[in-house]
């Protein structure tokens, strides 16, 4: 199934009125490799010499026969089996396709473990997304200092990124869909493993999803994000707004909050950066949700090159209906009995903290999948230049969005021994709802106060 985009996303240019880019732009020759040696959104073709990474050939092309919209999403492999289990016994042997926290987290449990599968390259597009790609990949640039975009429509503006910075941005705008809700748990569980489920609700919308939005109306806004705390009833009832602009650094992003105890709207102009994030018990920022999103300009951003590494992918089993929360949440870490890890090839990004600004993350280190752009595995280091946390996104691909997108996503404090696991939605109904008919007054403060008592 197709997933069915506004056509007058496929037009819209977001134009902001700063002149020049930050680099040039890729030339015709380089742009025809698209159709050649790299897939559509940029990735290699081919698999890789030892035959693990296998070729793209078009992404998964056969749903399964039981999915219907709306529902829990069926596992597109039901048949695969364990190759073989990473642990602490075997961990050197994996060691150069592991990131940083990956081992740390190996070395730290003797119950952590990722089970490995046979590497399944599901990613697909629709065609109005290849088309927005064949605009971006010789008119699309970076803004002086990178912190927004020219002569960009849709999704994917560097397909072929010439820098950190532009591998960091075909993240923050790869294809969401347009529009979406979701309802979902997370938990931040105790050193010992006990935990209360925490149930959000969210509603996103790109400008252009929007029926009654007008293309002069705020050319500096990227989406509109609501997000409502439903239980438990000590957090019930407050939402967080934001109103996301694409120069953050121009024009922060706007933020407002509804408190349900006062029962007042209020800015929220901290809602960004290393602030903590809603309802995490300090163990997630602001700009962790969705592993990185808002303004880049703390950091230098170094584009470190291409490798490969074990990455959560296909998370199908992870959303199993047949799983309780208590199956997934355990002491220390997830149960990863129910996630499945794949080799694929990633792009490696350094994000180091620039002189005079400050962030509790002094660097960050980013893995981005070659297929979705969607970075899949992240560190971070105190400080002190010591490693602190790990983040990974379990990822599966979404039959009708067409999309690799995170369905679990769980960030790891090596020090406290605690984590917070955001997405779970296994005692829930199907939590995502694609193609929302939503307006410009969903998404107005006075809209906090509606939300708050849903």
């Amino acid at each position: 199934m197709k997933h069915k985009i506004n056509l007058r996303t496929a037009i819209l240019v977001l134009v902001l009125i700063h002149a020049g880019g930050l680099f040039a732009k890729v030339s015709p020759d380089e742009a025809a490799r698209l159709d050649k040696d790299l897939t559509p959104v940029g990735a290699e073709r081919a698999g890789n010499q030892s035959g693990s990474i296998p070729a793209w050939t078009g992404g998964l092309k056969d749903t399964p026969a039981s999915f219907e919209p709306g529902k829990p999403y069926p596992d597109a492999f039901p048949e695969d089996k364990v190759l073989f289990t990473i642990d602490q016994n075997n961990l050197d042997e994996y060691a150069s396709k592991l990131s940083e926290g990956q081992k740390a987290m190996l070395r730290k449990y003797s119950s952590y473990n990722m089970p490995v599968f046979e590497t399944r390259r599901s990613a697909g597009y629709t065609d109005e997304i290849l088309g927005m790609i064949d605009q971006n990949v010789v008119n699309a640039e970076l803004q002086i200092g990178g912190n927004g975009l020219l002569d960009f429509v849709g999704a994917f503006p560097f397909p072929i990124p010439q820098n950190g910075l532009e591998v960091l941005w075909n993240h923050i705008q790869r294809n969401k869909g347009g529009s979406f809700t979701r309802k979902y748990i997370h938990a931040t569980p105790t050193e010992g493993g006990k935990f209360t489920p925490v149930t959000m609700f969210e509603e996103y919308a790109d400008r252009y999803a929007l029926h009654d939005f007008k293309d002069n109306q705020d050319g500096n806004l990227m989406f509109y994000f609501k997000q409502a705390v439903v239980a438990p009833s000590r957090l019930a009832g407050n939402v967080l707004l934001v109103h996301e602009t694409v120069d953050q650094v121009k024009e922060p992003r706007r933020g407002w909050i509804y408190n349900a105890g006062q029962r007042r709207v209020r800015r929220a102009p901290q809602v960004s950066h290393d602030s903590p994030a809603t309802a995490s018990d300090g163990l997630m920022t602001s700009d962790n949700f969705d592993m990185f999103n808002g303004a880049p300009d703390h950091y230098d951003w170094k584009l470190v090159g291409k490798q490969e590494l074990y990455i959560p992918y296909n998370a199908y089993r992870l959303d199993s209906k047949s799983l309780k929360y208590e199956d997934i949440v355990l002491a220390g870490h997830i149960n990863n009995d129910y996630a499945r890890y794949e080799l694929h090839r990633v792009w490696k990004v350094e994000a180091t903290i620039k002189d005079g600004t400050r962030n509790i993350y002094s660097k960050r280190t980013f893995y981005f999948d070659e297929d979705s752009w969607g970075i899949v595995v992240a560190d971070f280091y105190d400080g002190r230049g010591a490693l602190w946390r790990t983040a990974e996104a379990h990822t599966k691909y979404f039959y009708d969005l067409q999309a690799v997108f995170p369905t679990v996503e769980v960030h790891y404090d090596l020090d406290s021994g605690r984590y917070i696991v955001s997405g779970l939605a296994n005692e829930l109904r199907a939590k995502f709802t694609f193609d929302n008919e939503f307006e410009t007054k969903d998404f107005t403060p006075a809209a906090l106060r509606r939300a708050g008592r849903r």
